[in-house]
């Protein structure tokens, strides 16, 4: 079949933000979103068979949700109909619907396109159901959050949802290449402020075309990385902390540490830092991990923790940060452990199981008379008047099977701890033989 991207002459109009003036007029203009768009892609696809299904557009800002969905509408012959979900309610959405489906009976169809649909709430997503259903419109949601937290089951099964990729180097020179030719001349950037033009872009193909425009109007003069920063403002990281990039960036932190990568531990705690995170937040991660990854393989990892925790509290910020860095270093080169955290979790689930057993009486004190008469503290054992310190006695219930939780790993302080198990089981094992004998 012909070429589904035929290229339009592009205008020029010099009255207009670069990066509208560079916003692609086709959809072959479209960058960094190749695995969509290409041969094989999933839009390509459907533009090829003629139609378009429902979609919600998932992607950082400035990857091109809104062009992509206004292109994509002049390609099927859809009525592209816009609309915000933070400035839109109930009766905006009314009067689209019904729109729609007048021009439905006309012979047209509607792609509406949503942008932050994750802002309605529930009920608002409902709402859509039926116009989706009966092809009233064709939806295209565009939401920087994960949609399967932010966006009702229901609608999510009536939409494919596609993952839009954060623009790359090579797709913001591509910008770059393009904004040059635009102005007919060279960006006026040195190769290291040039480097950090890429960086301070973050991925965001519209806020790196902005910052280009306000270099080309500081003059000819090429700028070093200094003068770039006095020109442009910086863009605040990437990072919702109430979002899912809080509990991604956590997770990576978390896996680092038990990774026992301290590099990638250190710079995912000061990307959670950059990006505006409670250190308080972030402590409290690494007292948890110290004791559930760590445990007793190195028992001093929660000391230092909460070591942390207390020098932030006294020195505060930006000195305080320091000592969570350092914790940070120390729990990432520890030995690692999760056998406490098992033992914890097995105990736990065997208590919930045999709950109702009572202690072995001679395990129990006997205060009184009439306690003492019923066996209480009977035959008890004081560990410390025995020769090894270890009497070996029953601690379960007699009438629940011994059980092991407790399973040390051969790191750290644990392979001393299980060489003391395996001495203590060996005397246990002596004396249950010696009173069968």
């Amino acid at each position: 079949m012909s070429d589904l991207f035929q290229k339009p002459v592009a205008e020029n109009q010099r009255g207009r933000p670069l990066a509208d003036r560079l916003r692609p007029a086709v959809l072959s203009d479209v960058v960094g979103q190749d695995h969509l768009l290409k041969e094989g892609g999933a839009l390509y696809r459907m533009i090829e068979a003629g139609w378009l299904a429902s979609l919600i557009f998932w992607g950082p800002p400035g990857t091109g949700k809104t062009t992509m969905a206004r292109l994509l509408a002049e390609k099927v012959d859809l009525h592209f109909e816009q609309i915000s979900a933070v400035f839109s309610g109930v009766a905006d959405l009314r009067k689209v619907f019904d729109a729609a489906r007048i021009r439905k009976t006309n012979g047209r169809s509607t792609l509406l396109f949503v942008d932050e649909i994750h802002r309605f709430n529930k009920s608002q997503q409902d709402g859509f159901l039926p116009f989706v259903e009966d092809g009233t419109i064709t939806l295209v949601g565009a939401t920087t959050e994960n949609p399967s937290f932010e966006l009702n089951g229901a609608l999510l099964s009536r939409c494919q949802v596609l993952v839009l990729e954060r623009h790359t180097d090579q797709s913001l020179q591509v910008l770059l290449d393009r904004a040059e030719q635009l102005e007919g001349r060279k960006v006026p950037l040195q190769d290291t402020a040039k480097s950090a033009l890429f960086q301070l872009a973050d991925g965001d193909g519209r806020f790196f075309l902005n910052m280009v425009e306000t270099v080309f109007r500081t003059g000819d003069k090429l700028l070093d990385a200094e003068e770039l920063a006095a020109a442009i403002s910086k863009k605040a990281p990437a990072y919702d902390k109430d979002g899912e990039g809080h509990y991604n960036l956590i997770s990576a932190l978390h896996k680092s540490l038990r990774g026992s990568d301290v590099n990638a531990a250190l710079y995912w705690f000061t990307r959670m830092l950059d990006g505006g995170e409670d250190p308080l937040y972030i402590l409290r991660r690494l007292v948890r991990f110290a004791v559930e990854d760590i445990g007793m393989a190195d028992p001093n990892a929660l000391v230092q923790a909460n070591s942390a925790k207390e020098a932030y509290q006294f020195l505060g910020s930006p000195e305080g940060e320091l000592a969570i860095a350092q914790s940070v270093i120390y729990l990432a080169t520890a030995p690692k452990s999760n056998a406490a955290y098992r033992a914890y979790k097995d105990a736990a689930k065997s208590a919930r199981k045999n709950g109702s057993f009572m202690p072995p009486k001679h395990i129990l004190n006997a205060p009184t008379g009439m306690m003492k008469d019923m066996g209480y503290g009977k035959d008890y054992a004081y560990d410390h008047d025995t020769s090894d310190g270890f009497s070996g006695q029953n601690y379960f219930p007699d009438g629940m099977k011994r059980e092991d939780y407790y399973n040390p790993v051969s790191r750290g302080f644990e392979r001393d701890i299980q060489k003391r198990l395996d001495y203590w089981a060996g005397l246990r094992l002596k004396k249950n033989q010696e009173e069968k004998d």
